[in-house]
């Protein structure tokens, strides 16, 4: 139940390596996989039938056990001590609650401190939008260039940028580097602007025509967010505060400027494991970092505010009911077949969310990932459980993913053995 592949992904090889290289989690489709054949849970279970809502679906009770803290607590102590320095869980719900950390000796965490949540940021941005379309200030059907004339490429609908049937490339490794704990040491203050890293694209073509295929890529939401500009005339980073942020008094969350590499009141303090020339290696604090992913991953939040904002989404206090329905509605399109990303060749991100399934149990939510930090925020669409988890990678080669799978599986109560 999960993505977590480099937020950058595209359909050239050498694009896929370093994102196979940032991932912090696998792609859904791999977690899906490792549900059934690798961690000792049950078969998955279909989902909604692709294509439409899963509103009938939403009318019954989920089928969840109640919460089980002893296998939780089980989980989080399988804490891969060289690969992941701290991690907490965070379960509510009607069916019920826990709460609960692992880390090194010596390490503070603080579960409800704040974190870099990745491409949660993604569900922010695609809130956004859609309350722009509800307004009738955004069109998703309309083509890109009808908001931004110089966008390179024709037939790209506003609405397939926030399901991934866009077909963009995702542009040239610019800003990337060689995919090292090392380089990122040196470059963790690095800031390209978004307009920079859009112009990668430039003189690339589309990987497959516009809305016939799914494949995750972070370079949609780059775009999308532009668009949010051009339409308000603000700046997205202000769109998003007035919007959802002080409206549910989400104290926790912020999208700081490129220029501010701080994190206030951390929920720990991530470090990547850095290779030395002798052989030996060190520790980087990564803590500060650039949030340059902006509108795709650039989000510091922490539990208690991913919590507030995923029930305040699920019962339709942001969006209109026609508008909220696109965030539980999957295109019925194949996934790219260098994607990795969703189980059974078929789509299962929606308009802003990521539709898991396994065990009878349907959530829906989003993964997000930066180097040293790896989290995921998920909810049963009735809200019966809703899971938030955060791991530290001390890698960037996606070691900590079985240990991360664990603790989703635990949280919903598929019995995973990590």
């Amino acid at each position: 139940m999960n993505e977590h592949a480099n937020e950058h992904a595209n359909a050239h090889t050498n694009a896929h390596t370093h994102r196979t290289r940032w991932a912090a989690l696998a792609a859904a489709g791999a977690l899906a996989a490792a549900l059934t054949v690798g961690v000792g849970t049950p078969a998955l279970a279909a989902a909604p039938a692709v294509g439409t809502s899963s509103a009938a679906a939403s009318q019954h009770p989920s089928a969840l056990p109640p919460v089980d803290p002893a296998a939780i607590r089980a989980a989080l102590a399988r804490r891969p001590a060289a690969d992941v320095s701290a991690a907490f869980v965070r379960v509510t719900g009607s069916t019920g609650r826990f709460e609960g950390t692992s880390a090194e000796g010596g390490t503070a965490v603080d579960p409800r401190g704040r974190f870099r949540i990745g491409s949660i940021s993604k569900v922010f941005t695609a809130t956004v939008v859609l309350q722009l379309a509800a307004e009738g200030r955004i069109d998703l059907d309309a083509d890109v260039r009808q908001y931004l004339p110089d966008f390179p490429f024709q037939d790209v609908r506003v609405g397939q940028l926030l399901n991934h049937t866009s077909g963009l490339p995702s542009g040239e490794n610019t800003f990337w580097g060689d995919g090292t704990t090392g380089w990122f040491e040196q470059h963790r203050l690095d800031a390209p602007t978004p307009q920079e890293i859009v112009a990668t694209m430039a003189g690339q073509s589309l990987v497959f025509a516009p809305g016939t295929a799914q494949q995750y890529n972070g370079m949609n939401t780059f775009v999308v967010g532009l668009v949010v500009e051009k339409v308000t005339g603000h700046r997205y980073t202000d769109e998003l505060r007035d919007r959802i942020i002080r409206p549910l008094n989400l104290r926790d969350t912020s999208l700081p400027d490129a220029d501010d590499p701080a994190l206030r009141h951390p929920a720990t303090r991530p470090y990547l494991t850095v290779p030395d020339a002798d052989g030996g290696s060190h520790r980087a604090d990564v803590t500060e970092q650039s949030p340059w992913p902006w509108a795709e991953g650039g989000m510091i939040s922490s539990a208690p505010d991913l919590d507030r904002f995923m029930t305040a989404l699920f019962q339709g206090r942001l969006l209109p009911p026609a508008e909220q329905e696109k965030l539980f509605t999957v295109p019925d399109v194949p996934v790219t077949a260098d994607s990795g990303h969703c189980p059974g060749g078929t789509a299962c991100m929606s308009m802003g969310l990521e539709r898991l399934a396994a065990g009878g149990i349907v959530a829906w939510g989003k993964t997000g990932s930066r180097p040293g930090s790896t989290s995921g925020v998920f909810a049963t669409r009735d809200l019966a459980r809703k899971v938030v988890y955060s791991v530290d990678p001390t890698a960037v080669d996606g070691t900590a993913t079985p240990y991360a799978i664990g603790l989703l599986t635990s949280a919903f109560g598929l019995g995973a053995k990590g």
